[in-house]
């Protein structure tokens, strides 16, 4: 069984129902390049317009076979989660995509969904959290910047929505945003290339220094493309916490991630595997975005494993962090 665990899916029901307005949110607007609907969330800038491979459930379904794929753990795309809202509002964003998405993945049975919740506000994203897991989510994708450009996951307000995490054993899989305030990302694709690392690398170190990952041990975080920079950098993290001393060592707390497999080199890949070990590693594509590794298997592939070290990256782990069932 190979299953893809970082894929992202937005239902077309959800885009036409925005467009009609049939159910309205306040705070949010749209418009439409070239066919394709862009957001602004509470006066924020427009979204880029979203991708109508987003939403082709054939192209996908295709796609997936030509790589021998079984399963693919699907969340929404960043950009429309909508953490500028205010948090009711927010609230009921996230519910009414949650609606659309759980509805959505039926017309593609292979497909694994992940939740969106409000994280501009603890006590909300707890509740939706909650909801989303007793409808059939298999846990929840978020971002790396709740509220917003320069929130943090440690905030303290997101207490609510770490301790229904922890208390439901969630998996939550963890995607950097798209904004960035450092004008030297504003060139040569830069704030894909590297802007997304950074801010990966800035969200996560914050948790291993706070202990969040050592007090709410029941949650699993899976980190995007293969954890940024961490595990390059565990290093110095745990020399300048012995310098520095913050609440948790890091090299403690790094050993509770999960790191997807998008790195496209096999030499990165093998740092990974050799820093957080075979069981904590799992196949990822980004699909069906254009930096995404729409060859999934083949960095695997290029390490020789041995057959059980395989079967735990291309699946089996996997399996077991989103509640796959008939992935035996």
């Amino acid at each position: 069984m190979i299953i893809d665990t970082h894929a992202h899916f937005v239902p077309r029901s959800l885009l036409d129902e925005v467009k009609t307005q049939r159910r309205l949110f306040p705070s949010l607007k749209t418009r439409e390049e070239n066919g394709q609907l862009c957001f602004s969330f509470a006066g924020a800038e427009m979204t880029r317009p979203m991708m109508p491979l987003l939403s082709d459930v054939e192209r996908r379904k295709a796609w997936m076979a030509a790589q021998a794929i079984d399963r693919q753990v699907v969340g929404g795309w960043l950009d429309s989660f909508g953490y500028e809202l205010p948090a009711a509002e927010g609230a009921d964003w996230s519910r009414f995509y949650n609606e659309h998405l759980i509805n959505g993945v039926k017309a593609l049975p292979t497909l694994v969904p992940l939740a969106t919740v409000p994280m501009q506000s603890g006590m909300h994203a707890a509740r939706v959290l909650d909801e989303a897991l007793d409808m059939g989510f298999h846990g929840a994708m978020i971002g790396t910047q709740p509220k917003g450009l320069g929130g943090m996951l440690d905030d303290p307000d997101l207490t609510p929505f770490w301790e229904a995490a922890h208390s439901r054993g969630a998996t939550l899989f963890v995607h950097p945003m798209y904004g960035c305030d450092d004008d030297r990302l504003r060139a040569y694709g830069l704030v894909n290339a590297i802007g997304r690392i950074t801010d990966t690398s800035i969200a996560i170190a914050r948790l291993l220094y706070s202990g969040h990952l050592l007090k709410y041990s029941d949650v699993r975080l899976v980190l995007a493309h293969g954890g940024a920079a961490l595990p390059f950098v565990l290093g110095r993290l745990k020399r300048s916490h012995t310098a520095l001393p913050a609440p948790a060592d890091p090299v403690e707390s790094f050993g509770k991630l999960y790191f997807d497999s998008i790195v496209f080199d096999a030499r990165a890949l093998r740092l990974i595997l050799t820093m957080a070990g075979s069981d904590k590693v799992v196949l990822g594509s980004d699909y069906p975005f254009p930096i995404g590794d729409w060859e999934p298997m083949k960095v695997i592939d290029a390490l020789g494993l041995s057959e059980a070290e395989r079967c735990a990256i291309a699946g089996a782990t996997a399996a077991r962090l989103f509640n796959v069932k008939d992935a035996a």
